[in-house]
């Protein structure tokens, strides 16, 4: 039988099951091959927030979704094409996120009596009629993942748990996909464990055979690279361009680099990543609480180190002391929080973007700290490095705020050369004569960084304050308030030292999109449909929110309205009221997942209607 191929500019894929059936490596592994054909791309990892969560349940679905295309990607896709269901639970709770007439592929073995119960079905919807709107493909996946490696005397539990690379395999035939990238992925994975290597690889294999040989599929799907600015790229997550950041300002300092943490989610991968770059002189401590986690890296950072804790809200929490602390002694330090839903414990593998007040002011006393954010997860490599080049250079702490999306999620990274990144050493005081541990830098208020050891240059460091200059302990009213003076000024000299704000768009309109963290790609998309269809309204995205750039205050004076999009229920629309006492309008939705550009859309139609 002849098969149809068609050509897609874009094409929305989500992979869906129990969090133990591998979709993140499903998903992982799509993207990779993906990113190596030279697609753009944006993903979402979805994971189930409890911990083993009952099999075949509504609660233990864990889901991956990847937008590609040959056209520029910048969100992982409001809804989805193609929906690869491993269970009855999977279909259940992601059937909302398809398109009418899409793509179903489902696991028939994940759909038995005890799954249809588990997930709420009275009877199967593989039978009654309610998909008929959709292209159902129904596979047996189970028994020919069984029947592919009958001859290898697997275990049952291994057998299952290579189900997923059939799905896989049946995928890659559906978009011309190579099978390359992830038979090398698997070889060096399992290097030491050749019957996982071979069961997996046969698995993939059986998957696209079946595709290329039965009746069951009769179109395939063609998506062309993407053209993008030419040079190297590597696909990564937030997590691992903050990792790759961090290192790379390290060496562009010329330090060693020190992390100080404590495992936590959506974080810990920072923590992973930083322990496999000990060739480059990377220090990693996994402490035993938050506190001590920053308490170390301050330390670090007292004895010469680039130093960086990192952390999501809760932690951000309980290291608020010692950030104080890092404030009065002045020294650098990066502080890296991915934020996630709140409060308490609340939604610890969802995004949100709830942390930015407690970042900007939630510590005791006058405690200033510089506040950057990260928009996209390649732009949390730049913005570590910044934050680590601004924390130097200013001798103080840097709060980074990324967040779950971002941390999690992927895109191709343009993969800088060395000449490209800028020296951001910064020289220690060698010289005694005359030293006084809080004199200043008369451009940047910095004082210098005298480290331990350092002949004629001990002093003293602690959280009471410091006497102007020479660093005693004073509890002179004239000096305490002359100190906290100079340590918000210093802060705001920030300004001085990066780039003007950026509008995407005309610099003087009807509206004024302004948007922080993760909600860029979003607010893009919305943005730049809106002005395809000749509507006056641009957009502002902010990295730096504390101080914020120089000229954001006339930016934001050249448009009618100015609507402020953010996962939370206003934060950084407060910043900007009382700082430039305009009314702008906030558009808030607080539910664990990363803006659609549509929503956007709808709420920029809904403000232009009124103009």
């Amino acid at each position: 039988m002849s098969v149809e191929t068609k050509t897609l500019d874009e094409v929305t894929i989500r992979f869906a099951g129990d969090s133990g059936d591998g979709m993140q490596i499903t998903g992982g592994q799509f993207t990779s091959t993906s990113a190596n054909m030279g697609n753009d791309l944006s993903t979402l990892p979805d994971y189930p927030a409890e911990i083993r969560a009952p099999q075949g349940t509504l609660g233990g679905v864990s889901g991956f979704q990847i937008h590609l295309g040959s056209t520029e990607i910048n969100t992982p896709g409001d809804v989805c094409d193609v929906l690869v269901a491993m269970n009855a639970a999977a279909l259940k709770v992601n059937l909302r996120s398809l398109v009418d007439g899409g793509v179903i592929i489902v696991n028939t073995d994940g759909f038995n009596d005890k799954n249809l119960r588990l997930a709420g079905y009275v009877e199967s919807p593989l039978s009654n009629g309610s998909l008929s709107k959709y292209q159902v493909f129904a596979v047996d996946i189970s028994k020919l993942t069984e029947l592919a490696l009958a001859d290898m005397n697997l275990t049952s539990k291994i057998v299952d748990r290579t189900k997923n690379f059939f799905a896989l395999g049946m995928m890659y035939w559906m978009f011309n996909r190579q099978l390359e990238t992830t038979v090398e992925w698997l070889q060096t994975k399992f290097a030491k464990k050749p019957e996982i290597v071979e069961s997996n690889i046969r698995v993939l294999k059986a998957g696209w055979n079946y595709a290329e040989t039965t009746d069951v599929f009769t179109v395939r799907y063609d998506v062309k690279p993407a053209k993008l600015k030419a040079g190297r790229y590597r696909n990564l997550t937030g997590n691992s361009a903050v990792a790759l950041g961090l290192v790379a300002a390290a060496e562009k300092a010329g330090l060693d680099l020190f992390l100080g943490s404590y495992p936590i989610t959506p974080a810990s991968e920072i923590l992973h990543d930083l322990s496999g770059y000990k060739n480059f002189g990377v220090k990693t401590f996994q402490a035993e609480d938050e506190i001590a986690a920053i308490a170390s890296a301050i330390g670090a950072a007292f004895g010469g180190a680039l130093a960086v804790t990192t952390t999501s809200g809760p932690g951000l929490c309980l290291k608020t002391e010692a950030i104080g602390l890092a404030v009065m002694t002045e020294l650098p330090l990066v502080i890296v929080n991915v934020q996630r839903g709140g409060p308490s414990t609340g939604l610890p593998t969802k995004t949100e973007q709830a942390d930015l007040l407690q970042a900007m002011y939630g510590r005791n006393g006058e405690s200033p700290v510089p506040v950057f954010a990260a928009a996209t997860p390649s732009d949390c490599f730049h913005m570590a490095f910044e934050a680590s080049r601004i924390a130097l250079k200013f001798m103080t702490p840097v709060i980074l705020l990324t967040d779950g999306y971002l941390g999690n999620g992927s895109e191709p990274w343009l993969v800088p050369t060395e000449a490209e990144l800028p020296d951001i050493s910064h020289p220690f005081r060698t010289n005694p004569d005359n030293f006084l541990p809080y004199e200043r830098d008369p451009e940047t208020f910095a004082r210098e960084w005298a480290i331990p050891g350092t002949p004629g240059l001990e002093h003293r460091i602690g959280g009471l304050e410091k006497k102007d200059k020479t660093g005693a302990i004073s509890y002179d009213p004239e000096n305490h308030d002359l100190m906290i003076h100079i340590r918000a000024e210093k802060v705001a000299r920030i300004a001085n030292d990066i780039p003007l704000a950026q509008v995407e768009g005309e610099e003087s309109g009807d509206l004024l999109v302004v948007g922080w963290g993760g909600t860029y790609g979003a607010i893009k998309t919305a943005v730049e449909k809106k002005r395809a269809e000749g509507k006056s309204v641009a957009q502002l995205h902010l990295k730096y929110i504390n101080p914020l750039p120089r000229n954001v205050g006339e930016i934001l004076s050249n448009y009618k309205k100015v609507l402020v999009p953010e996962i939370n229920l206003g934060q950084l629309i407060k910043v900007l009221r009382e700082k430039f006492l305009i009314d702008a309008i906030g558009y808030n939705v607080v539910a664990g997942l990363p803006f659609k550009s549509t929503e956007i859309e709808q709420k920029i139609e809904d403000l232009l209607g009124g103009l």
